[in-house]
């Protein structure tokens, strides 16, 4: 099926047992471990390109999250509260017993890394954010409201997005239009769009992910991480970008121990889609320690 394609850059496919259930991941490259978090209604697809430009100096390794776009559901009474997805990928981290992680999120997996560095600290050498929500802003941002609405029904859910399977609504601005600035594959676009249309166990895990986000959580990390965390955090964010204020980058920076801010132009808020070779550069460094 389309929607289960997965690009053969992203290395060799794997799969480790959590408490939670099964997790597809990705993995290619030796060295520091480069581990991706992708938001809603993506999954390890998009960093398909940056794979490539850093698996010769990095392991890299890129789980499918189960945000609407994963390859199987998670056991049905596993919870997806923010705190339980940052719990998520910090039981991941240890399920592959990596330390000195450099973790990179990207949208709500950006919120959810930061959950998961506050719940284990230790294991995190740097911390990539790229266009995510900071302790400042809500979550889901306003324009996702919907969404979060519609998810209390797991139905109704469903119904409002039957219009993904339409490519016209996928690439106009209600669809990704305003996440992703320049074209994709269809066979990609897919594998984000579809799967939450095709598997009622993918649809109940992005329902419960979607109809439990909530700001406090953010802040409650976003206050930790402030307190107590001094490994680097990079702030490598989309100049275009139209949900996540770089009003509340700059402050949450400001308020960080090690924290920098690096602009990346022509694109939005799926940066590795738009500017995969910029948003890697910016990894690499942080990933080296410079």
């Amino acid at each position: 099926m389309a929607h289960d394609y997965r690009s053969p850059d992203l290395g060799e496919a794997k799969a480790v047992e959590l408490s939670q259930g099964t997790l597809n991941y990705w993995e290619k490259g030796q060295g520091r471990p480069i581990v991706f978090a992708h938001g809603w209604l993506a999954n390890a697809n998009l960093w398909r390109k940056l794979v490539p430009l850093l698996s010769s100096r990095f392991r890299c390794v890129v789980p499918d999250l189960p945000f609407g776009a994963h390859l199987r559901p998670l056991k049905p009474d596993t919870g997806l509260t923010p705190r339980e997805c940052g719990a998520l990928i910090a039981d991941f981290l240890a399920a592959l017993d990596l330390e000195d992680v450099t973790l990179v999120g990207n949208d709500s997996g950006g919120a959810y890394s930061q959950i998961a560095t506050a719940m284990a600290p230790g294991r995190i050498g740097q911390l990539v954010l790229n266009a995510c929500e900071t302790p400042y802003d809500p979550f889901p941002p306003p324009a996702f409201a919907a969404l979060k609405a519609a998810a209390q029904d797991e139905a109704v859910l469903g119904s409002a997005l039957q219009v993904l399977r339409q490519r016209e609504f996928r690439q106009s601005p209600q669809g990704f239009g305003h996440l992703i600035k320049h074209p994709v594959e269809d066979r990609v676009m897919e594998s984000y769009a579809l799967p939450i249309l095709t598997d009622p166990g993918i649809l109940r895990d992005a329902a419960k992910a979607m109809c439990s986000a909530d700001q406090r959580p953010v802040t409650e990390a976003g206050d930790a991480l402030i307190a107590s965390f001094d490994k680097p955090v990079l702030f490598a964010w989309p100049a275009e970008d139209k949900f996540f204020p770089l009003e509340s980058v700059r402050r949450y920076a400001a308020a960080l121990k090690n924290a920098s801010v690096a602009l990346i132009d022509d694109a939005f808020s799926f940066t590795p889609e738009d500017q995969p070779e910029k948003l890697a550069a910016l990894i690499a460094g942080a990933a080296s320690g410079n």
